[in-house]
């Protein structure tokens, strides 16, 4: 039987790529061999930090030791919830990760306080910024700046960001090459900033509602009104009546469109009424149903596959995981 030592460096690669970050800085002692190849660019292009408590200074090494130009994104976590005492990510920090990492472009930050972090000091090479339970300040989108982000930033998650508001909405305005926004549980977000918040990014073309206090029917509305290009729409189903559903047929170039429920959702619109719905939309390619109680109807599943036969149909039931889809 081959032993752990007689693998070829391509089968070891592959094996540490599975290895969470300390588990391969302490391979990385085992001899020369396993340095050199816990050491390999390949395995530090994603570097997922969440689990761990992680410390300036730990942070500090890793920036200089491992991660620099071969990071490509990074998921960190922070100390939100840890104390006034506990470390929390300071400007300095979060500015060598832009100097130190120019091929980042994907960061994700849970439980981080962000009130001392100007936006201009993200990195400017990022694509994609996901925000989950983290503390921003009032004016970190409402002032126009000189930052590269501005022009480069294209996927924006705001998911549990418990100050996130109307003000911070309108200011996404300067974002422009925004073409994904995801809002979950930002319960501060009204039907009126919404829109005009929406209004400047015609140009967007995915949008994702979650879990937020906006009804269905008012973020259908608003849709319709302010982004005539979208492709693709999430939205949890909060109050969605048959009167809703009519603005569906106004999304001319809607390919993907998917309803999230709770566990028990009353009150809705029919698999019928539904269908009517979705068949004015003919560009619609995609229509997957979460959560609504119809995954063991299988007259519903029919109505709604016969009735949309150029249409992939998903029926499933609600995952409470679904709540950290993040992760």
């Amino acid at each position: 039987m081959m032993s752990i030592s007689e693998l070829p460096d391509t089968l070891l690669l592959e094996v540490f790529s599975y290895l969470p970050v300390r588990d391969l800085i302490r391979i990385a002692r085992v001899c020369h061999r396993w340095k050199r190849i816990a050491d390999d660019r390949w395995l530090w292009r994603h570097v997922d930090l969440t689990i761990y408590k992680m410390r300036p200074k730990i942070m500090w090494h890793l920036l200089h030791r491992y991660l620099a130009s071969r990071l490509q994104s990074l998921r960190l976590g922070g100390y939100l919830f840890s104390g006034s005492k506990a470390p929390q990510l300071s400007t300095t920090l979060v500015q060598a990760l832009g100097l130190k990492c120019p091929n980042l472009t994907r960061l994700y930050l849970h439980v981080a306080d962000l009130r001392s972090v100007p936006l201009p000091c993200l990195p400017a090479s990022l694509r994609v910024l996901e925000l989950h339970s983290c503390e921003i300040p009032g004016s970190w989108l409402s002032h126009k700046s000189d930052s590269p982000l501005l022009q480069r930033l294209q996927r924006l998650v705001l998911h549990r960001v418990p100050s996130f508001g109307d003000e911070h909405l309108v200011g996404l305005a300067h974002f422009q090459a925004l073409r994904t926004l995801v809002l979950g549980g930002t319960y501060r977000v009204t039907e009126t900033g919404l829109s005009q918040g929406l209004r400047p990014l015609g140009h967007l073309q995915h949008l994702e509602v979650r879990d937020c206090t906006l009804t269905a029917d008012a973020v259908l509305r608003v849709v319709r009104e302010c982004l005539p290009d979208l492709r693709v729409l999430h939205l949890s189903v909060r109050d969605l009546s048959t009167a809703g559903l009519v603005y569906l047929s106004a999304m001319a170039y809607l390919e993907h469109l998917c309803f999230l429920g709770p566990p028990i959702a009353e009150n809705l619109p029919s698999p019928g009424e539904l269908l009517n719905a979705c068949q004015k939309v003919p560009t619609l390619k995609t229509l997957e149903i979460c959560g609504l109680d119809w995954e063991q109807n299988q007259e519903a599943k029919d109505i709604l596959q016969k009735g949309l036969p150029h249409c992939q149909v998903s029926v499933r039931a609600y995952n409470p995981e679904s709540r950290d889809w993040w992760m």
